[in-house]
């Protein structure tokens, strides 16, 4: 079950937190009083450690994480990095880790995927909502690709299915991955679920079975390119987040996942048009998020961080904004 995300406190200082049963970590707080006011205070995860490069010698600044996008309360919420693919290392493939306590997710819907024009939360990301916004990514494939369910906002485009990869968002904005049925399930707290193939990792490993010529079972690719533009999300034993994209062949996209820390991971979207991960940086920790201060995850996404601010984009997308 989920705990509420920031929980009420008494005057004076206090600490609150809630660990969920399938490894989500809500937000955690404290409390000061000013006057009459209830300060809630958020505490980050600890920052990540850098990573080790799959190809030695590393280049300057592999694996190296730097903070990226607006602080959440002076913390930095998403900190970014690049690692060579080891079975393609003319390319460089992008890290995000992302910090959960400080950050709320929620689902965005497009007319073409999952489909429905009844979509409160949809392209553009409105201005009110661009004043907590630190960063946006891309869904999963098309829902007749995705072979499993939808549901946001109370409507379920299509039936959530057991054993499917599942990225879960809860009430309180935490979000997880994990296999329907298994990690996550439909309780009262669950408001979205978006569900794409099944696990690429688990127990904090490669799925048996990758192949990397594989261009079908995972995502057709287009012109059975190998090495395409692929991104991935998955989940660490402290409860971040760490989002994976580059060109590179499936296998590779699983080895950065795990070499990230993540212990259940699912396949988000592919091929050169779809998959983008934009932070935000305004001038000002409060100010407006805007195609200007945005910056894509690597310079090689085809798609720019205004892709979240345009009518026509009628695609599915999460957003990760200051608690």
């Amino acid at each position: 079950m989920i705990g509420a995300g920031v929980a009420a406190v008494d005057s004076g200082a206090a600490t609150t937190a809630a660990t969920t049963s399938n490894g989500t970590v809500t937000a955690r707080a404290t409390a000061r009083t000013t006057g009459a006011a209830v300060i809630a205070r958020l505490a980050p995860l600890a920052r990540p450690a850098n990573l080790t490069s799959f190809v030695v010698p590393a280049a300057a600044g592999e694996g190296v994480y730097r903070p990226a996008g607006r602080t959440v309360q002076g913390h930095s919420a998403i900190f970014t990095t690049t690692l060579r693919p080891l079975d393609n290392p003319t390319t460089v493939a992008g890290v995000a880790w992302i910090d959960p306590r400080l950050l709320s997710a929620r689902l965005y819907s497009g007319s073409l995927s999952p489909g429905g024009l009844f979509w409160k939360y949809t392209a553009p990301v409105s201005r009110a909502a661009s004043k907590t916004l630190v960063a946006a990514f891309s869904g999963g494939f098309l829902m007749k690709d995705s072979h499993g369910g939808y549901l946001s906002e109370g409507h379920l485009v299509a039936p959530l299915v057991n054993g499917a990869a599942s990225l879960v968002i809860y009430k309180d904005g935490s979000l997880t991955v994990g296999r329907w049925g298994r990690d996550v399930r439909m309780n009262a707290n669950v408001v979205a679920v978006r569900q794409n193939l099944t696990l690429l990792v688990d127990h904090g490993a490669p799925v048996a079975g990758l192949q990397a010529t594989d261009v079908a079972r995972w995502g057709y690719s287009l012109n059975n390119r190998i090495d395409t533009p692929r991104s991935g999300l998955g989940i660490t034993a402290s409860g971040a987040l760490v989002y994976v994209e580059g060109e590179m062949n499936i296998v590779d996209l699983a080895r950065i996942l795990v070499r990230a820390g993540a212990v259940r991971a699912m396949v988000l979207d592919m091929n050169p048009l779809w998959p983008i991960f934009a932070t935000y940086l305004p001038s000002t920790p409060t100010g407006y998020a805007t195609p200007g201060n945005g910056r894509d995850l690597t310079p090689t996404m085809v798609q720019t961080p205004a892709r979240f601010f345009q009518p026509a984009y009628a695609r599915d997308f999460v957003t990760l904004s200051a608690r």
